[in-house]
């Protein structure tokens, strides 16, 4: 008899998170749906429809609703085998294709970072344990090659004009922590990986960007699905490293 394996995808209720929880699902696992709202959870389910997964209420900057998912987690399951950050956020201060280090205000860059990393970082510490507890733990960061320091440092790249700093930013602290939790958790079954979906039709990417959700969830599902030979401490799109 197989084991169930237990997930859960922050900001599931649209998007690169709604897709990665279908994705996910259809390969036979429980997927807890991370949303803020409980009633468009409840729509995702009905759009997830057959598949096994449940609504959960959870704000990444709200503690107690970090403290109430760990509960649930643990009372119902006693563990949890996959967790993808993929909550996120670009503040609507910041143009996507403009530089904002001159003009950003310090409210928009504390929001950016409370979302896409400060949260990102609290869930992943609170729910640690009970990952220790699954025979092969993966921890999926959701990132963005706007993150990449050395992309955004060469003048031929494309994303060297794309400049949001408080978006930026965040991401690139969020590969950091990529980087350092992999190596605390070495000798571990825990595999911790950082992804660049691509540019995607989501709230985020807009409807101009080339790449379907379908597309853009395809990575954090591969890292997702790792086994006991993949990498870890990485940042991948597709089967493809970026650099840092």
């Amino acid at each position: 008899m197989e084991t169930q394996v237990i997930a859960l995808v922050t900001g599931a209720n649209n998007g690169l998170g709604l897709e990665t929880s279908r994705s996910l699902a259809q390969q036979g696992m429980t997927v807890l749906l991370g949303v803020r709202d409980l009633e468009k959870g409840a729509q995702a389910v009905n759009a997830l429809q057959d598949l096994d997964v449940t609504p959960l209420k959870l704000d990444v900057t709200r503690e107690d609703h970090i403290v109430a998912a760990k509960e649930f987690i643990e009372n119902r399951f006693g563990r949890l085998d996959v967790l993808v950050n993929n909550a996120g956020m670009i503040h609507p201060e910041e143009p996507l294709f403009a530089n904002s280090a001159e003009t950003v205000s310090q409210a928009a860059l504390k929001e950016t970072f409370d979302v896409n990393f400060f949260g990102q970082v609290n869930l992943t510490q609170a729910l640690l344990p009970l990952i220790k507890k699954s025979p092969a733990g993966r921890i999926v960061n959701v990132s963005s090659i706007l993150g990449s320091l050395t992309l955004h440092s060469d003048e031929s790249s494309d994303a060297t004009g794309v400049k949001p700093l408080a978006y930026d930013a965040s991401k690139t602290a969020l590969n950091q922590f990529t980087v350092h939790l992999a190596a605390a958790l070495q000798g571990t079954a825990i595999k911790v990986n950082s992804v660049h979906p691509g540019w995607v039709k989501t709230d985020l990417g807009g409807h101009q960007a080339p790449m379907e959700v379908t597309e853009g969830a395809e990575t954090s599902v591969r890292l997702a699905t790792l086994g006991a030979e993949g990498p870890t401490g990485r940042f991948f799109h597709f089967d493809e490293e970026v650099p840092w």
